[in-house]
């Protein structure tokens, strides 16, 4: 595993000052106020002509005269170089440091034990774990729970293999064309029954849904409410008036989601 000392800034405060005080001189040359540095990175401005004059030494800064400094080709490529390796250690602290501790929430489906192995699969839009590492996709629990109760996992390994859900985008004219008094109900309840949940945007569609008797599942912020639940593999009935309906089908296509737009007069 990567350690902090393989990478050069990270090595001494002193190496951490000189890569700072090199970005300062880069960003504002070539007239430098050594106080504005002082101030920018917390040293005092005699510390700062110190480090000036040993980066001027090392050929990393040229002087031109009182308060003009300017980064050479050296200093440069002295600051690509230790930039990369600052890159390369964030990268590896956030995949391989807290990647591994990241904690994300199922819903137990057996009983599941502190430190113990499960299995993941995706049910009802939801993650859930089941106690046993033979899936396709593994975790390990950081808190034990009895089935149907939340269960913090994390060191996950695998993927999660379901489908993505679909939508159906039944449209409602605007009120000025008929609005909700154009839309089949029957048709409507009965596209309802074979899909996971019902959504609604806009005011017709809200009085179309309203007139069938039937009760919306999302009916705000629908555009990624949909999005979300058909990327976690259910299917749903939209049901928008025409002038909102360009958001929901962006959102859609943007997120790779299949979806049929039905048009009420076509049923």
């Amino acid at each position: 595993m990567a350690d902090s000392e393989e990478f050069g800034v990270l090595q001494s405060k002193r190496t951490a000052t000189r890569y700072q005080i090199l970005v300062e001189i880069a960003k504002r040359q070539p007239a430098v106020n050594q106080q504005e540095i002082a101030d920018a990175i917390g040293v005092t401005p005699q510390a700062v002509s110190d480090y000036l004059r040993d980066l001027s030494e090392q050929g990393y800064v040229n002087k031109h005269g009182r308060g003009r400094y300017e980064i050479t080709k050296e200093g440069v490529d002295w600051l690509i170089s230790q930039t990369d390796e600052l890159r390369t250690f964030v990268r590896h602290v956030s995949e391989d440091v807290i990647g591994q501790v990241d904690v994300e929430t199922a819903i137990a489906t057996t009983d599941v034990s502190d430190g113990e192995t499960v299995s993941l699969s995706m049910q009802d839009g939801a993650l859930h774990a089941m106690s046993g590492g033979s899936g396709a996709a593994t975790a390990v629990a950081v808190t034990s729970a009895s089935a149907g109760q939340d269960v913090g996992i994390t060191n996950f390994d695998g993927v999660v293999d379901y489908e993505l859900g679909t939508v159906t985008v039944l449209s409602v004219p605007q009120v000025q064309n008929g609005g909700s008094s154009a839309v089949d109900l029957e048709a409507m309840t009965e596209l309802t029954a074979s899909h996971d949940l019902l959504a609604v945007a806009g005011g017709e569609a809200l009085a179309a849904v309203n007139a069938a008797g039937l009760d919306p599942d999302i009916r705000f912020g629908s555009a990624s409410a949909v999005q979300e639940a058909a990327t976690k593999g259910l299917d749903v009935l939209l049901v928008a008036a025409t002038d909102v309906l360009s958001p929901h089908t962006d959102r859609l296509r943007e997120g790779n989601i299949s979806y049929e737009v039905v048009d009420t007069a076509e049923r």
